[in-house]
């Protein structure tokens, strides 16, 4: 795949003749050895407009495998498959020929590229029979789905209309390729090559591709422009589309261009350049779209891996560094700073990168403190004993190897510090830990953090959802059997390849001290209304949280409000049983509840409208959170 020094770009070259095919994967290199990554032909099996009707069993209807090498096959060859087939003809003599055609040409195609790629392309929504034959057919390599991102009419009306007439309404393409992989039963192997085109479409229009399964850009030369130097250029609107779609996927991109017009090198060289000139790696780059599994440090002891990724993030620690130095000047008065000693419990100490925040905010704050580090896990309190002999000898640090819970201190504190906050803010337990941990705290006492906010807005997700489906299907594609256990509980990821439907709102909120309620009562329910601004699909909610440390000192994962260089959090993913169809300015309205038991706690969740759903993780049949 592409990285950030190499882009990889195919030339797409339309052949009918063995002779072609051989030469021009012969001279494919010749095009410009320094731009084309992997030199790619499309091979149709038949004539463009001309098929003649199948042979005789024995009789062959195409050309021998033998032109090439398995390797070229598998890496210089897409084969290109009924091109002009009409499998969803109305005369029915027409549907069974195509039918037959299109099985036997997928076959020999599987036979010649194995693992690699086949390309079909989607002219309009009439495709119900064609994603019966092909879509839901299972392929070991991967189909690639040839899409336009506008409809090819409106260029059409738009040289026919007169300047003062409206816009015609012509179908979305993207309502082609919904159609065709929602019969298709949304088959992962499926991929969308999506070709640009001289429209642009709105930008609502362009980020919805975001969501989809995009392995493939298609650049047609004819959308390209020529600068005063006779060179191809694009608008800065496709250039702009280009390195959105660049930086969100990772993609190829296959050129259409015509070998003879003597451009193809440049064409391929410009594409080069501006992905080269407006790329930015990601410094999360590995983790895009990767589902993982939500801790419970409350309930398993984390492994020293798990502790290292988190205290590779310093932005965390010193948010929590300032929270805790403005704590302590607040607390203590100048006047008093030689006499007063702070207490500060840290609960849930870990490996002690809080610790080691405390008692820096203790010398930048000029306050003297003495600290109290609580926690569980006894693999942990192995380094932190090593931390106090040796790195804090001098620091009045006491460390205690016990739940938070039961731990009965010699005295109060001042402040309790903690960051047992996850993706949702509360799903690794914080509100229930610091409850109780409470008592230890002093009526006037300050906790780190002292609110949390989970909120959540509705997605379609394509990538990390196919990763929950797959986990709930058997191995073999067709033994439908779905154990929706796993579609009943939530994830995190990294999403970039999602379409955030409508904007997050808030769902719960927690608030430490907790003076409220006694018994403290952390069971919630509230019902959530958004709006899809387009036709689309809805597969699930992304959650994110923000906290307040202290004052005005946060640390945030919300979109609009994401603490700059925070990589300790991944947002969450939620995702429905089944995928729900979308139109434009359909309500959304979701059901949330956060339930708390003697030894667990879990989320359930349902949809009233467009459509009624099952309540999910009824009592956390899919996914309790241990206490």
């Amino acid at each position: 795949m592409a990285t950030e020094q190499k882009v990889n770009v195919s030339v797409s070259l339309y052949l009918d003749t063995a002779y072609d095919l051989a030469r021009e994967i012969e001279s494919a290199s010749k095009v410009s050895c320094s731009s084309v990554t992997v030199p790619i032909v499309h091979w149709n099996f038949g004539r463009e407009f001309v098929r003649e009707p199948l042979r005789s069993k024995h009789g062959p209807f195409t050309r021998s495998d033998l032109l090439l090498s398995s390797t070229q096959w598998l890496n210089r060859v897409i084969c290109r498959i009924g091109d002009n087939l009409h499998l969803d003809s109305p005369i029915d003599h027409i549907r069974r020929q195509a039918e037959l055609t299109i099985r036997q040409e997928m076959s020999f195609a599987e036979h010649l590229v194995q693992n690699g790629y086949l390309y079909i392309r989607l002219r309009d929504s009439n495709c119900t029979n064609f994603a019966r034959t092909v879509g839901c057919t299972m392929f070991k390599g991967t189909l690639l789905v040839e899409v336009p991102i506008s409809n090819p009419k409106l260029t059409q009306n738009g040289w026919r209309r007169d300047v003062q007439e409206e816009e015609p309404q012509v179908e979305n393409p993207w309502n082609w390729w919904n159609k065709f992989r929602s019969h298709a039963d949304y088959n992962p192997s499926m991929k969308v090559a999506l070709e640009l085109t001289a429209d642009v479409p709105k930008k609502d229009e362009i980020y919805r591709w975001l969501g989809e399964p995009v392995d493939a850009i298609v650049l047609p030369s004819n959308i390209f422009l020529t600068n005063a130097k006779n060179y191809p250029v694009l608008s800065k609107a496709h250039q702009s589309m280009l390195t959105l779609f660049y930086r969100t996927f990772c993609c190829h991109f296959i050129l259409k261009a015509n070998p003879a017009d003597g451009h193809v090198a440049h064409y391929v060289d410009y594409i080069k350049h501006i992905i080269r000139h407006n790329y930015v790696k990601d410094p999360l780059h590995g983790y895009e779209d990767l589902l993982q599994i939500p801790l419970q440090p409350l309930y398993d002891n984390l492994d020293s891996f798990t502790y290292e990724v988190f205290e590779r993030d310093p932005v965390k620690y010193i948010y929590y560094q300032r929270a805790i130095e403005q704590a302590l000047l607040d607390r203590v008065p100048e006047e008093e700073r030689e006499t007063t000693t702070t207490i500060i419990m840290v609960v849930g100490g870990g490996r002690g990168p809080l610790v080691r925040a405390a008692l820096n905010a203790s010398v930048t704050a000029e306050r003297k403190v003495k600290v109290y580090v609580i926690e569980k896990n006894p693999n942990a309190i192995v380094t932190l004993t090593a931390h106090i002999q040796e790195l804090w000898r001098d620091r009045n640090v006491e460390l205690i190897s016990k739940d938070m819970r039961e731990f009965d201190p010699p005295e109060k504190a001042d402040i309790i510090v903690s960051e047992l906050l996850g993706s949702f803010g509360d799903n690794e337990l914080s509100p229930e830990c610091l409850d109780g941990a409470q008592k230890h705290l002093k009526d006037d006492g300050i906790s780190i953090p002292c609110k949390s906010t989970s909120y959540i807005n509705p997605v379609f997700a394509s990538k990390v959802y196919n990763q929950v489906r797959m986990l709930e299907r058997s191995p073999h594609w067709k033994d439908r059997v779905i154990s929706s256990r796993h579609m009943e509980q939530a994830y995190v990821a990294y999403q970039k390849n999602a379409y955030h439907i409508d904007n997050p709102q808030e769902l719960f909120e927690f608030i430490h001290p907790n003076r409220s309620s006694d018994p403290f009562d952390n069971n919630r329910y509230k019902s959530v209304s958004f709006r899809a601004a387009l036709d689309c699909v809805l597969n699930g909610f992304t959650g994110y949280f923000d906290t307040v440390l202290y004052k005005d000192i946060t640390l945030s994962i919300h979109p609009f409000t994401h603490t700059e260089g925070l990589a300790s959090w991944f947002s969450m993913f939620i995702p429905l049983t089944d995928p729900v169809q979308l139109k434009e300015g359909d309500q959304i309205t979701v059901h949330f509840w956060r339930c708390v038991a003697s030894h667990k706690v879990w989320y359930e969740w349902s949809l009233s409208s467009p459509v009624v759903t099952h309540v999910h993780n009824v009592d956390g049949r899919g996914q309790p959170i241990w206490q």
